[in-house]
């Protein structure tokens, strides 16, 4: 490849840039509330268990899997909530059951004959791969999700703050939640296969933790989380580029450098 003038003169990467543009303040505004919920190890969860939909979809005869992977995350985001509503364990129990199943069994049926390899590309993710179809799905989600966040997003943040506060204003505070768990869901099942499932829960959550530090209003979280997220993702676009290294990795390290840096600034704010 060339220099970092001609980083826009190959298709590939404007499509990346493209995505990023789309995939930065959905990535910077779920992790405000993922953070805030202390939702971290669910997102985790979903990424680990994207085998699982993959496999389903491999033996349904479904060609693209990112309709398995879609389908299943919103089996199991609803399934979280339902088990831990009725089964009456801790939700790092439940999260880590349904996690730890739906994994091993991804990996088990795509391990049979040899096949895994095919789809180790997913761990890692490939920003190869970002197409112009990729790019509308991107732009629809990010408009669905708006929407639901300006109709949703005041009794959302009190649901997960403060369920029984909620509750007790009418907030229907179960259907938010699944609500929510569902758009964490088919954000994360639909950027995988770009950035890997090893490191999409790291985006989710390292920029607004940042944030978190920095901020203090809920429209300045919000704000700052979705402005470290574009710029980390953008600069790990260019040291993936110019590096030759996955993505999305290079995006969590742009972005735990700015978590250093927001506590290194918080400590100072506090001495002062």
């Amino acid at each position: 490849m060339g220099g970092l003038a001609h980083i826009l003169d190959y298709q590939f990467m404007r499509n990346a840039f493209l995505a990023m543009l789309l995939l930065a303040p959905l990535l910077g505004m779920l992790g405000t509330q993922v953070v805030s919920a202390r939702m971290a190890f669910f997102a985790d969860a979903l990424g680990h268990s994207a085998f699982a939909g993959i496999a389903i979809g491999v033996l349904l005869g479904i060609s693209d899997p990112l309709l398995a992977m879609i389908g299943f995350g919103l089996v199991f985001a609803v399934g979280i909530v339902v088990g831990r509503e009725r089964g009456g364990a801790s939700a790092d129990t439940t999260i880590g059951v349904f996690s730890s199943f739906a994994m091993a069994l991804g990996i088990l049926l795509l391990s049979v004959g040899g096949g895994f390899a095919k789809y180790s590309a997913f761990l890692v993710g490939d920003v190869l791969a970002i197409g112009p179809a990729d790019l509308l799905r991107l732009a629809a989600v990010l408009a669905l999700f708006l929407a639901y966040w300006a109709l949703a997003y005041n009794r959302l943040l009190l649901s997960g703050i403060q369920p029984q506060v909620a509750q007790s204003r009418g907030v229907r505070v179960l259907l938010h939640e699944i609500l929510f768990n569902v758009m964490v869901a088919v954000v994360v099942m639909v950027s995988i296969r770009w950035v890997g499932l090893l490191v999409i829960n790291a985006m989710l959550v390292v920029p607004a933790a940042a944030a978190r530090r920095l901020s203090g209003s809920v429209r300045a979280y919000q704000a700052l989380s979705v402005g470290i997220s574009l710029v980390s993702g953008l600069a790990g676009l260019v040291v993936s580029y110019l590096a030759d290294v996955p993505a999305g990795a290079a995006f969590v390290v742009v972005a735990a450098a700015a978590y250093l840096v927001s506590v290194v600034v918080s400590r100072v704010r506090g001495k002062a």
